[in-house]
């Protein structure tokens, strides 16, 4: 018989979870330090990546079947903000759904932004069912590299 090593964390998250699937709530995970960061959605939440390159931080949030109009992107106080919805086409006479798996109604996802992006330079962009959040860094947050004089 294998040692399984107990984790007294995943009890939590576990109870966590069977909570959510009770209550129809999306769980995301824990929150960040100050509470900003969301931890239920109200409906559903879309998948992100986050990259960094030496400018900027970027944001790709999946939002298929979502109009641009139907995102709101904003930078406050150190928090991103990402609120939506996804629209349930109307109910046809002529269909009947064997299954529905894909989730709709309004979602939002926050993040802690970095102490070291210019807020006034945030920009966004949707293209293909993908929305792009870029977040510049300020200039002073770019890494130089010093010479090092021995002597």
């Amino acid at each position: 018989m294998p040692v399984v090593r107990w984790d007294p964390l995943r009890d939590f998250e576990e109870m966590n979870e069977r909570l959510s699937r009770a209550y129809g709530r999306q769980m995301l995970g824990r929150p960040a330090e100050g509470g900003k960061e969301a931890l239920t959605v109200p409906d559903w939440a879309p998948a992100v990546d986050i990259a960094e390159t030496a400018e900027e931080f970027l944001i790709m949030a999946e939002l298929p079947e979502i109009k641009k109009e139907n995102v709101k992107v904003t930078v406050e106080s150190g928090v991103l903000r990402i609120e939506g919805e996804r629209r349930q086409e109307k109910e046809e006479k002529t269909k009947k759904f064997h299954r529905i798996e894909r989730a709709y109604g309004s979602f939002v996802r926050t993040f802690i932004v970095p102490d070291n992006i210019d807020e006034a330079k945030v920009s966004a962009e949707f293209k293909e069912g993908v929305l792009n959040v870029h977040l510049p860094k300020t200039e002073k947050a770019k890494h130089k590299a010093i010479e090092v004089k021995v002597g």
